[in-house]
């Protein structure tokens, strides 16, 4: 389900993961090659992507959950 980025956060790895509007997190790392996401070392670049959507796998989970009840 796609829930709105409401701001941001350092994990115990010290990894920034993204604070959703449902409560949820998640990581939103930048190690490339495999992962791009240069603007998540910036405090301009986080705060450029709050109110953009991402998908929420937990809520995701917990809707597949609530339908096999």
């Amino acid at each position: 389900m796609k829930r709105a980025i409401i701001g941001f956060e350092k994990d115990e790895q010290n990894h920034w993961v993204a604070r959703l509007a449902c409560g949820h997190g998640q990581h939103v790392r930048h190690d490339p090659p495999w992962t791009v996401r240069e603007w998540v070392t910036t405090e301009q670049g986080r705060a450029s992507r709050l109110g953009v959507e991402l998908d929420c796998k937990r809520c995701d989970e917990e809707a597949a959950a609530d339908a096999d009840s």
